[in-house]
């Protein structure tokens, strides 16, 4: 399908795809590796991993460097100490990382965004995170430890605002390039809580080395096993929630922008979200910093993520709310059938389904999934019409939408109590060995001439079908 130039703008300017981005786009008869070499995507992630890489090996560097100070000088950190905390802070992040995965459901984002969210986190906030704060500590003549960052005022009046616009910048950065995929407070949630997550993950390295670093070297600490078990315990378990929570709160300020006529709302939402990030992450510093009960800040801490928890778990739900809404309104208008509203706004449905395609080979695999996907699509983009987020340029892409559905349909199982999983049929050793030892019975011999007689096998013939 050709746009014209006017079709081209009105779609740039909504924020809409081209026809190469559904489904069965003009690409999709490519080979895979040719559609790989020549999607931005493939050069987006090695380039941004790439320079992931470089943050990390500069803050690697770094750590490994003594800190000469008029005092003495601080020993740095050494590769067993840092191997050993990435051993210990890494299941605190690969229980994060299965919570927003499995949060991110009818509309899921690209792995490669969840990769790209959790390596900017890891990384690259990290990395600037840890200059800022160092040089703006430095600027207020803040000392501690030696370290110029480690003062309580910089944690507290400094570290708040800097730590969140670096991991909320991925945000903005997929919101500028993504704009018509990111649509639910869901999906900036989990991008938001990836990309928290990954700052936690070296964040906790650094402080867990430092630990190990400074109670060995040190007499006064006393057991060092026993002070390395207190900081994982109170990081990597009874405050877990801190990075997380607080950057999950300029997602929804960023989401509540982008779904709103209002200009005015479009630019107060984020910086709203973006100061109660910070605010909330002062507050917990400073309580930090004062030597409060650190079970006392576990159990506010917790209740709090408890509390966005369930106001995310109930998005999920009016998500699939919004599907069976919108679905509805395309059967009433006769391009699809009354059985999608069930088949694709329940998520137990969808589940079932992928289930059941497992089991019916690859191609029907991918066919659900992508059928799926271009179901919640075509929702999301009914819904931005409904809401007047996008003009009548989102008609041709509906379109093209609803071909692409109608094609994968006829391959894809939408139909879980129909279309049952297939089990693998055993093999039973005893009937082949009964068929190898059968002997074959000799057919009667019919008289020449007969007019049953033929001098070819009946059975042979061309194939049927």
């Amino acid at each position: 399908m050709t746009l014209d130039l006017a079709d081209r703008r009105a779609r740039r300017a909504n924020g809409i795809p081209g026809p190469s981005a559904s489904a069965n786009g003009p690409g999709a008869n490519q080979h895979w590796a040719r559609r790989v070499l020549m999607s931005p995507w493939t050069w987006i992630t090695l380039g941004l991993t790439a320079i992931y890489a470089a943050c990390l090996w500069w803050m690697y560097s770094s750590a490994m460097r003594d800190t000469v100070l008029e005092e003495g000088v601080i020993p740095g950190l050494n590769p067993s100490a840092i191997r050993r905390s990435a051993h210990l802070a890494l299941p605190t992040l690969l229980a994060w990382v299965a919570v927003f995965v499995l949060l991110d459901r009818f509309r899921p984002m690209r792995a490669l965004l969840w990769w790209l969210a959790l390596g900017w986190g890891a990384a690259v906030s990290t990395a600037a995170s840890m200059m800022i704060n160092t040089w703006a500590g430095e600027q207020l003549a803040i000392v501690g430890s030696g370290d110029p960052a480690s003062g309580a005022r910089t944690a507290v009046f400094i570290a708040p605002f800097v730590e969140e616009a670096t991991k909320a910048t991925v945000l903005f950065g997929v919101a500028i390039v993504l704009r018509y995929r990111l649509v639910t407070r869901v999906q900036a949630a989990v991008l938001a809580g990836l990309s928290a997550a990954g700052f936690a993950f070296t964040e906790n390295i650094l402080y867990y080395s430092r630990a190990i670093v400074y109670s060995s070297t040190t007499i006064e600490t006393g057991d060092p096993q026993e002070a390395l078990n207190q900081i994982v315990l109170l990081r990597g378990v009874k405050t877990a929630f801190g990075h997380p929570l607080f950057t999950v709160f300029t997602a929804i300020g960023l989401i509540v922008a982008l779904r709103a006529r209002s200009k005015v709302v479009r630019i107060i939402a984020p910086l709203a979200g973006f100061l109660i990030a910070a605010c909330a992450h002062m507050v917990f510093n400073f309580f930090a910093s004062v030597g409060l009960d650190a079970n006392a800040m576990a159990i506010i801490g917790w209740i709090m993520a408890a509390s966005l928890a369930i106001h995310l778990i109930r998005q999920v739900l009016a998500d699939g709310r919004r599907h069976r809404d919108r679905l509805a309104d395309y059967v009433m208008m006769g391009w699809l059938p009354a059985e999608a509203v069930v088949a694709f706004s329940r998520q137990r449905t969808r589940w079932a389904s992928l289930r059941n395609a497992v089991s019916y080979g690859w191609r029907p695999l991918m066919a659900t999934f992508r059928l799926q996907r271009t179901m919640s699509e075509l929702v999301h983009l009914r819904d931005a019409q409904v809401r007047g987020l996008i003009d009548d340029a989102g008609d041709g892409r509906a379109r093209e939408l609803l071909a692409a559905a109608h094609e994968l349909e006829p391959l894809a199982i939408t139909d879980p109590k129909r279309q049952r999983f297939q089990f693998p049929k055993i093999p039973n050793p005893f009937a082949r060995l009964r068929r190898r030892h059968q002997t074959p019975t000799p057919r009667a011999s019919v008289p020449l001439g007969s007019p049953v007689y033929s001098p070819v096998d009946p059975r042979w013939g061309p194939p049927k079908g």
